[in-house]
């Protein structure tokens, strides 16, 4: 459930409200708007049956939350969640451009792409480190030593970088270098690993398992924010159904769908959604006017000699032209791509 106080509650107010809580044993979750400060209540609420909440100075309304997925509800926090990441705005109004390869190859290859796609007013670099691969043989990336390029050539190119942890065994590692973890398909209902990156403060980025529901994508998000950590960042990148001409079946819906449930950003994935490069810009430039708070788009400078999903990058001229027109539409829409040094991004004419 939730507690509203009063508008202007006090500093005294809400530690009275938050103690009496906690000593029933259950967890409060303050959320603090312009106007108004909920305290979520997680835990057995039974045991409030013996507290009698609205006879606390302060309290406005008691309210249970319906939902299975409480903190990441609007019920919650009935205003959109926005954070910022080395100066990068998610939310808000502001534009996440997440661009980079499928995976880290080299640090020439790294450099070359981080420097095409910032140029074209790319804000967050991408690159994996350790690859989820259907085939055993196929190339499962550099590990550690891929870590250390991306972080080297984000801080070069002054671009917060987001990679993905597989293991709760390689968290410790991953954290090091990464200022994004993010939570692959084939991991979204990895709940122990989940657990782990709600205890980091990294922000977190939660894909769209291949079969989830919006309600299991959520579910999901709420055992990162059980754990502490607020800043979560919801994908979507294509389901199964049974279309055979695209990858995935990309669905743009799940955009306001999302934010009517949650206050949660939420990003769309063209490139794995249609895995097909001719069909991602129709895609990334419909999933903003959809009201998406980011796009994830892979990049190579030469996709057929790629390790890792080639045939689903974009080139970097491509990645030009499709910055000229998400600019144009991000204006429309009245949202922001800022970059690290918390200037606006720039696109390079092409």
């Amino acid at each position: 459930m939730i507690i509203v106080l009063k508008p202007r509650a006090d500093a005294q107010v809400v530690n009275h409200v938050l103690e009496r809580i906690a000593a029933l044993g259950l967890t409060p979750h303050l959320s603090q708007g312009v106007s108004r400060t909920i305290i979520g209540v997680i835990g057995d609420e039974s045991k409030l049956a013996t507290l009698p909440l609205q006879a606390i100075e302060g309290v406005e309304q008691v309210v249970p939350i319906l939902k299975p997925y409480k903190l990441a509800s609007r019920e919650f926090h009935p205003e959109g969640s926005a954070f910022e990441i080395k100066g990068v705005k998610i939310g808000g109004g502001g534009l996440a451009v997440i661009a980079g390869p499928c995976a880290i190859e080299s640090e020439d290859l790294l450099v070359e792409i981080a420097g095409r796609v910032r140029a074209a007013g790319a804000n967050i670099l991408r690159g994996g480190a350790f690859k989820p691969r259907t085939s055993p043989y196929s190339f499962q990336g550099l590990g550690e030593e891929g870590l250390k390029i991306l972080q080297a050539v984000g801080e070069q190119f002054q671009m917060p970088v987001v990679t993905e942890v597989m293991d709760p065994r390689q968290l410790e590692m991953v954290e090091q270098y990464a200022d994004i973890l993010q939570i692959g398909a084939r991991n979204m209902q990895n709940f122990d690993l989940l657990k782990e990156c709600g205890r980091t403060r990294i922000p977190v980025l939660l894909k769209r398992g291949m079969s989830a529901t919006v309600k299991d994508l959520l579910m999901s998000a709420e055992y990162v924010l059980s754990e502490g950590n607020r800043q979560v960042i919801l994908c979507e990148r294509g389901i199964r159904t049974f279309e055979d001409s695209t990858r995935n079946t990309l669905d743009l819906s799940i955009v306001p769908n999302c934010q009517l449930q949650s206050h949660l950003p939420i990003i769309v994935d063209p490139s794995h959604g249609t895995g097909r490069p001719e069909l991602i810009p129709a895609m990334a430039r419909a999933a903003i006017a959809a009201g998406a708070d980011g796009i994830h788009i892979e990049v190579h400078s030469c996709p057929e000699r790629a390790l890792s999903d080639g045939p689903q990058a974009l080139v970097p001229d491509q990645f030009d032209r499709l910055m000229v027109e998400i600019r144009a539409l991000a204006d429309l829409m009245g949202k922001t791509i800022t970059s690290q040094t918390g200037e606006t991004a720039v696109c390079a004419p092409c």
